[in-house]
């Protein structure tokens, strides 16, 4: 798969997530300029079933986000994962990172993805979702992503974001981060974030926390947790990023945080 050179050598430790007692698989999202296409992973047979909206990387909707929708689904969870800049271009073909970035991710503006997430709310609504259950995660691109609409949807009862921008965002179309809604979300945000990472210096996360500690309550019950031997991308295990200890970690405080509050 392109997004595995593009990511580096896929790691030993990649996850295979099983499909059993699962109804899953790809499909075409509508949403209010086209559709879009999009994945999704449930318990087979069940409804009114709380939903997680899965943000992706980068590298788009590829097997390590289905997978993750997958083991969501495993754990009792509709998730949901669009191809957030289909409109843009094929994620897949690419395996240079600025080049990507460039030529997709910095044209793709908040306000298509709020649309779009807003778009697989309303879907997974209609196919054994609760709409009044409402977590969203997501990874590096997708962890922004995770504040930003923590902030922009009030059904959103929770988020978890692994290791998203706090003070920035990428490309010119930007025209708010992480900091500045802080103290307005509408559910409150676990951030799972690496002392490593040198994309994401931790004087950020400080000053998250401080914002967060002036905002409503939502916004005064996130909380952090900084892994010390942890950098980017620390989840994902198709990459030589990964850190198998955080990793673990991480998604056990995320179900234990989902379970809480979704």
């Amino acid at each position: 798969m392109n997004f595995a050179a593009a990511a580096g050598n896929a790691a030993p430790t990649a996850i295979h997530t099983d499909s059993q007692g699962l109804a899953q698989g790809d499909f075409k999202l509508p949403t209010a300029n086209g559709s879009i296409s999009a994945y999704y992973a449930a318990p087979e047979g069940r409804q009114d079933l709380p939903i997680v909206l899965v943000v992706q990387e980068i590298f788009g909707v590829h097997e390590h986000i289905k997978d993750v929708c997958r083991r969501f689904a495993k754990a009792g969870y509709l998730a949901v994962a669009a191809n957030l800049y289909e409109r843009q271009g094929d994620a897949s073909q690419y395996t240079d990172i600025p080049k990507l970035i460039s030529d997709l991710v910095a044209k793709v503006p908040d306000e298509q993805v709020y649309g779009d997430l807003d778009a697989s709310l309303a879907w997974a609504a209609e196919h054994g979702g609760n709409p009044a259950r409402v977590g969203i995660t997501g990874f590096c691109w997708g962890g922004r992503l995770t504040w930003m609409y923590a902030a922009h949807n009030p059904r959103v009862q929770a988020g978890v974001a692994w290791y998203g921008k706090l003070a920035a965002g990428h490309g010119p179309l930007i025209k708010q981060v992480a900091l500045d809604i802080a103290d307005k979300l509408h559910g409150p945000v676990l951030g799972l974030y690496g002392a490593k990472d040198e994309s994401i210096p931790l004087a950020d996360v400080e000053k998250m926390k401080q914002r967060l500690a002036q905002g409503n309550e939502h916004s005064r019950a996130s909380e952090f947790v900084v892994y010390p031997d942890a950098g980017h991308a620390f989840y994902a295990d198709y990459r030589p990023s990964y850190v198998k200890q955080a990793a673990d970690d991480g998604w056990k405080r995320a179900l234990e945080w989902f379970g809480r509050y979704v």
